[in-house]
């Protein structure tokens, strides 16, 4: 990839970002936890904007990739402020929100706040609440102790990355936007893309979502023995059929 532009936020984060022009709806990518817009799923989608002419966006979270801050200051409050202002600054008119992970989170929190902006939705692995019903569910009572006591604790990487810091900001922040606990209406298309062989977000996670959001098209792809990064040659052509369908 080229050099990434850079966006000034309402709140003076530095956001990098690459944008691709082209014909609407656009698709913004969300990447996810500790992850980047260089990724597979955000690589092979700008090369598929590119190809089919769709305008596209994919940009790094505050803390994440080459935007400013660290890691261990942010929080789902602090990227979903982000993606905001990249659907605010960066595109107009309706756009197909593609969310990996984390990034599927911050797309419901998307489609919750601004529907208007939001021409359909595809979810990737999707982790709405992760913070809650993951990390600090799955957390021990020592761990949840030293997360209030000292501000943090530390969790072991996926794919054998080096270990990071999960802080009580996150966790508590997390609370503030979850999606799971009170209505969630989803007036556009909607796709959930999930792997039977995902062990960072269980497919159970799906079924959940799918259950609780309300909305006049939404589907749930369950594919045998897909992993959570979701990036092999057959997955990569769903999340291609996905987006097309909801556009």
């Amino acid at each position: 990839m080229t050099d990434p532009s850079f966006l000034t936020t309402p709140l003076g984060r530095r956001i990098a970002y690459d944008r691709i022009t082209g014909r609407e709806p656009g698709i913004v990518f969300l990447h996810g936890l500790r992850s980047d817009m260089t990724g597979t799923k955000a690589v092979a989608l700008a090369d598929w904007a590119r190809r089919t002419g769709r305008a596209f966006v994919r940009f790094d979270c505050s803390g994440h990739g080459r935007s400013s801050g660290r890691f261990e200051e942010g929080a789902i409050g602090d990227w979903f402020a982000d993606a905001l202002a990249v659907l605010d600054l960066l595109t107009g008119g309706p756009q197909v929100l593609v969310g990996s992970s984390m990034g599927g989170w911050l797309a419901l929190l998307l489609g919750r706040a601004v529907p208007g902006r939001v021409k359909g939705l595809v979810g990737i692995a999707a982790a709405p609440d992760f913070t809650e019903d993951s990390i600090w569910a799955q957390a021990s009572a020592a761990q949840q102790g030293a997360l209030l006591r000292d501000g943090f604790i530390q969790r072991p990487g996926a794919y054998g990355d080096a270990p990071y810091v999960i802080t009580r900001r996150l966790i508590e922040d997390g609370r503030a936007h979850l999606v799971l606990r009170a209505p969630l209406a989803l007036p556009f298309p909607v796709r959930l893309l999930h792997g039977t062989a995902d062990r960072d977000v269980p497919s159970a996670v799906a079924l959940r979502l799918l259950g609780h959001a309300t909305g006049p098209d939404m589907r749930l792809t369950l594919v045998k023995d897909a992993d959570h990064r979701f990036s092999s040659p057959d997955c990569l052509a769903l999340i291609e059929t996905a987006i097309s369908e909801v556009s």
